[in-house]
């Protein structure tokens, strides 16, 4: 109870901050509000398990092979080591966090952790598909997992730089880099592994599947799972392509293209092919698909962003599923059946897994509600954990489809609220926004989890003042707790 008067506290304090600074904004997702908060608030519940913090490791030569953030500072990971049945067995987690497709959105985001290591978090909690508790993480609990840090802005797969603003856009080597260096660490000798990401992490995880696949002999069991990476090509509410042109920018300022495969890019441009509805035809390592079918992040930045939107009608709507009216509702199936129409031949193939389910969220492999608890989403009475768990030992095929909002009712939907800032806007270069800070509700009445819980891998597009808040109620928790 006390925590919960803290957090109130905390969060009033930051939105007098934000009505001081009296800029008029339009809605924007901010994605600094969470790691902080994410041990601050969940793990230092009273009734439940502290979660393990694993500590932060540099890649050791990497600035040597080129292989830098943003800010030319050297990249890194977290690293817990497997034991027993699983010390053979690796599980690469690859970090999300958007995108930078200007050279502003950039130079801005090399001042963040996801374009630093000068500003990283030096040790990160290991929950969910990373954590060590059997009872939380039933199939991988006891692998190696890595959790590879996210300071490039491109997926890792830029291959460019701008001398000028002195930005490195490194993520290919990077990923590189990282992979070597777990090579070195015993990740030769994996009997199995799983390459697995959350968000512009799942859009990489899907980029390098089989690139991945080709590091290991033939005898090594290798899979890849992508959650909340499947980022659609859709029209935005006023038929423009918001995140066509995003994606364009991403890919022409970092040269993506360079590590994308040959064979999309015979058929199709080089954005198009930064799209997972049209990388997954080319992906022949065994690859699983966890996404929201009403995935909140693209509900935000890629249906109903400000600049689709301008007077606002959108607002209440993408803040809470629950204010949309019927035409709105009605967008968001036409959303969920663009999903579904993308994944109908993938799901052909036998080796393929799926799990789709029809929540308003964002990354259900990472947080420990989503991904195995007493009262985690369920597909079919199926939870994640254990449908991916299935799929990746080959005990069941799994080609999980949930029915339509609003039928299922195991949900942890998103929920919205705004607090007025002074932002960048990730794709529009000279906008303004307040920042979202998004909350996930459920449906059920098991609900056990603390009901504030910042998603903790979206979009860094804040500045200074939104860098401040955050700083302000992380110090404010460590005195606190």
């Amino acid at each position: 109870m006390r925590m919960n008067v803290f957090v109130i506290a905390a969060l009033a304090f930051v939105s007098l901050v934000s009505v001081i600074d009296g800029s008029e904004h339009q809605p924007q997702l901010s994605e600094f509000v969470n790691d902080a908060l994410f041990s601050s608030v969940s793990s230092k519940q009273p009734s439940q398990p502290q979660p393990l913090m694993v500590p932060i490791t540099v890649i050791n030569g990497a600035a040597a092979k080129g292989a830098v953030c943003l800010d030319g500072t050297s990249p890194a990971y977290h690293f817990h080591p497997g034991s027993g049945s699983g010390a053979n067995s690796w599980l690469i987690h690859l970090e999300g966090g958007g995108w930078c497709n200007t050279i502003r959105n950039c130079v801005f985001r090399k001042t963040t952790r996801r374009g630093s290591f000068k500003f990283m978090e030096k040790t990160l909690p290991f929950t969910g598909i990373l954590s060590n508790k059997p009872e939380e993480n039933p199939d991988f609990f006891n692998w190696n997992r890595v959790k590879i840090r996210y300071c490039d802005g491109a997926s890792f797969a830029g291959d460019s730089q701008n001398e000028a603003n002195q930005l490195q856009f490194r993520g290919q080597k990077i990923w590189l880099a990282a992979i070597e260096e777990l090579m070195s660490k015993g990740m030769q000798k994996a009997n199995q592994a799983l390459l697995s990401g959350c968000s512009a992490g799942g859009l990489a995880s899907i980029i390098h599947c089989d690139e991945f696949g080709s590091m290991f002999p033939k005898s090594t069991k290798v899979k890849c799972l992508s959650d909340a990476g499947f980022f659609l090509d859709a029209v935005d509410v006023s038929g423009g392509h918001t995140l066509r042109n995003m994606f364009g920018g991403v890919v022409t300022l970092q040269e993506v293209q360079k590590n994308l495969p040959k064979s999309c890019l015979n058929q199709l441009d080089p954005t198009s092919c930064f799209f997972p509805q049209n990388l997954i035809q080319h992906v022949q390592t065994p690859l699983f698909l966890l996404n929201a079918a009403y995935d909140a992040w693209q509900v935000q930045e890629s249906l109903a962003p400000h600049s689709a939107d301008p007077s606002g009608s959108w607002n209440d709507c993408k803040a809470n599923h629950a204010r949309c009216n019927s035409s709105q509702i009605q967008f968001f199936q036409d959303f969920r059946n663009q999903m579904l129409n993308d994944v109908k031949d993938f799901s052909r193939s036998s080796p393929t897994g799926l799990f789709i389910n029809s929540c308003f969220a964002h990354c259900q492999s990472e947080r420990q509600d989503t991904w195995f608890a007493d009262d985690s989403p369920l597909i079919n009475d199926m939870p994640v954990a254990i449908a991916v768990g299935d799929w990746f030992f080959d005990r069941k095929t799994i080609k999980a489809i949930d029915c339509a909002y609003p039928c299922d009712t195991t949900c942890h939907n998103l929920v919205f609220n705004v607090a007025r800032s002074t932002v960048v806007d990730s794709h529009e270069s000279d906008d303004t926004s307040t920042t979202t800070t998004m909350i996930y509700s459920s449906q059920s009445s098991r609900l056990t989890f603390p009901a504030l819980y910042l998603l903790s891998a979206l979009f860094p597009t804040s500045m200074f003042l939104l860098h401040l808040r955050v700083e302000v109620l992380s110090r404010f928790f460590s005195h606190s707790t």
